[in-house]
């Protein structure tokens, strides 16, 4: 089986996620949006759906509540998640990949009542994904498309969703502690102007690790056989 999975650039792989999906007999396709993190402009095309059997399409520091800085390609990403639902791929969307999700499917995007930066309560419906504490670094919040069902939230914000063979998570299933390390390095000044210690968190990335992939890993399992079908 083949998934193609949309990176905006270099700080969002699909990382864990990507791994498990491998380990499950998937191939994988990375397509990256953005060769310069710092410049949001790309006019690259899309690849074509083809014969892939998922896509996945992962987090990223802009914003759907203002498309402006990203409009050379945000429009042609949410049609290409648009296109890939219609027909019956399944999606996975983590974060910003939600985001794409839930305004290709009608839904909308807007700023967040708080950020939620690091380790956050998860009410979840799902078992087998379970209520823990999930990670996140997000600013915006997405709404549950018309004829979809949360099937997870907190007090900030919806968490996840479900809407035929398709997934979004506000929460960052694919994290690893060395992914973790490489956003905290580039986020030291959004964490300082927001009060938050970063070798605090630093330190509980490295205790929660273990636990968060066997969690992730479930997650991924699930949404594989009870949403994608594959």
């Amino acid at each position: 089986m083949r998934a193609l999975v949309i990176e905006h650039d270099e700080f969002g792989p699909a990382e864990g996620v990507g791994e498990h999906l491998q380990s499950q007999g998937f191939a994988l396709e990375i397509f990256r949006v953005l060769d310069d993190p710092q410049d949001p402009v790309s006019h690259k095309p899309f690849p074509d759906l083809g014969s892939f059997d998922l896509l996945v399409v992962t987090g990223a520091i802009w914003s759907l509540a203002n498309t402006e800085p990203i409009a050379s390609w945000i429009h042609r990403e949410v049609a290409l998640v648009q296109e890939a639902h219609s027909q019956g791929t399944p999606v996975l969307g983590m974060c910003f990949g939600a985001q794409v999700l839930s305004v290709a499917l009608g839904g909308e995007v807007t700023k967040s009542p708080q950020p939620e930066i690091g380790w956050c309560p998860v009410t979840s419906d799902v078992a087998e994904v379970g209520s823990g504490p999930w990670f996140e670094w997000h600013y915006d919040q997405f709404s549950v498309p018309e004829g979809a069902t949360e099937l997870a939230r907190n007090a900030v914000s919806s968490q996840m969703f479900r809407s035929g063979r398709s997934l979004g998570t506000q929460f960052h299933p694919e994290v690893t502690p060395l992914l973790l390390d490489e956003w905290i390095n580039q986020g030291l000044d959004e964490m300082a102007t927001l009060g938050l210690d970063p070798d605090n968190l630093r330190t509980e990335n490295q205790q929660r690790a273990q636990e968060n992939r066997r969690q992730a890993d479930r997650l991924v399992d699930w949404f594989l056989a009870e949403v994608a079908g594959l």
